[in-house]
């Protein structure tokens, strides 16, 4: 463990209250967090902070049993709006001064759940969302609920109730299920699931791949050909199109960084693998975009090692260039809206510029980089990212940061979808992997 020397910290000019934001994918919206009496209600902080650094404006409601986990002044410091913790006369239950974009129910319990489906409204969580599934109906609002309890207390009331639920157009989050409990999930699973219940982006219902890290071609039966890559950048792409409600299929290498576990994810092991992953499912898939940013083995060899070459023997090795997926992508499925990646190192910018708009005016788009614009400097720092966005239609547009060029990523494909007017396909999400 790192000794403190007892510095303080670096000044800042967030205030208290404020929070940093990651995105702004609910700028705008109201979201009404329900708050049930579990012991997951301990987590509400925490999670209405998230939903702010989406930029939603975030009200608490919290039932008796509730506050009995966590205080009105820690949800009213979270949220820097006052709890609601009782009906009063000012009927904050029907919501008519204040609309809501949405009502999240997280920790929701047995109790809360059995009276929606019940047709109680007997205090003040359960008067909320009897309101608010008058709204719902009438295209107001959203409403998302995430069960939490004892794995003996899901039984088929509760399936029952869930079910009438879900057929009313009640969204529920998949728990995280754990030591026999349905447990609340993670902070960001919860805030994908309320970014993608508003979105109105042209993203929503599609299907969209995504490829990502280091794709090593085997050597013998031990050694590959690989590089230093690690799929951060793709993660990020994933999640921001996930956020923005399309239906994801990333498919990593496996010398790549962990994705997050609530997005629909293969591992590949070595290129071929990755050639026939890619190609099953989109051929399976009818996917809208496919944004190949995998990097790929450009050389395998012309012919493998059995086993393990033993590392006293010389070694001659000859290479020949590997297929590129890319190019059977664009030969199988022509329709599908591509977006190429394109690294170069010791060449200029107007060099890559030129390979990048050749690349776009064959594939559609491509992002091209170069090594020595993000290299480490010489305090052994390491600058941002740089890539430039090319497309067909207009002249390329530099981008810094993974978040920011993740998001030029999906603006690029969204454009594309509008130009097209593509209809959003009612796509079933497959198996995690």
């Amino acid at each position: 463990m790192k000794h403190w020397d007892f510095t303080p910290p670096t000044p800042s000019d967030l205030g208290d209250h404020e929070v940093r934001l990651d995105g702004t994918h609910l700028e705008g919206k109201r979201i009404a967090l329900m708050v049930c009496g579990g012991i997951a209600a301990m987590k509400a902080p925490m999670l209405a902070r998230a939903l702010r650094r989406q930029g939603a404006q975030v009200t608490s409601f919290l039932s008796d049993e509730g506050l009995r986990y966590v205080t009105a002044d820690t949800m009213s410091w979270s949220c820097d709006r006052p709890a609601v913790t009782r009906l009063s006369p000012r009927a904050e239950h029907l919501s008519d001064a204040e609309r809501f974009d949405l009502y999240c129910v997280a920790p929701a319990t047995y109790n809360t759940i059995g009276k929606m489906a019940g047709c109680i409204a007997d205090g003040l969580l359960t008067a909320t969302l009897a309101s608010a599934i008058g709204r719902m109906e009438r295209g107001e609002c959203r409403i998302l609920v995430a069960p939490t309890m004892h794995g003996s207390m899901h039984n088929s009331i509760l399936t029952a109730a869930m079910r009438r639920l879900e057929s009313i157009g009640v969204g529920f989050i998949a728990p995280r299920m754990d030591a026999g409990k349905l447990n609340l999930p993670d902070e960001e699973v919860i805030v994908a699931a309320c970014c993608r219940a508003l979105s109105r982006s042209p993203l929503a219902g599609r299907r969209v791949l995504v490829t990502g890290g280091p794709i090593a071609a085997f050597l013998d039966g031990v050694r590959t050909i690989s590089n230093h890559f690690t799929g951060s950048l793709s993660i990020e792409v994933a999640r921001e199109c996930e956020f923005r409600g399309a239906h994801v299929d990333l498919v990593l290498g496996a010398g790549s960084i962990a994705g997050p576990a609530w997005i629909n994810t293969w591992r590949v092991k070595d290129l071929s693998d990755y050639r026939d992953r890619v190609m099953q499912l989109l051929d399976a898939g009818s996917h809208d975009a496919s944004i190949l940013s995998a990097a790929a083995a450009d050389f395998e060899p012309h012919a493998p090692r059995q086993g393990k070459v033993s590392s006293r023997e010389e070694w001659p090795l000859v290479l020949r260039p590997a297929a590129k997926v890319i190019d059977l992508v664009r030969e199988r499925h022509p329709d599908t809206f591509l977006v190429g990646f394109k690294h170069e190192e010791g060449i200029s910018t107007e060099e890559l510029l030129r390979i990048g708009q050749e690349r776009a005016a064959r594939d559609g788009a491509c992002v091209a980089n170069r090594g020595d614009d993000f290299a480490p400097r010489a305090d052994g720092t390491t600058p941002p990212q740089v890539s430039w966005m090319c497309t067909r239609e207009s002249a390329p547009v530099r981008v810094e940061g993974k978040r920011a060029i993740a998001s030029a990523i999906a603006d690029l494909v969204e454009r594309e979808f509008t130009r097209r007017a593509l209809p959003a396909q009612s796509a079933t999400a497959a198996p995690r992997r």
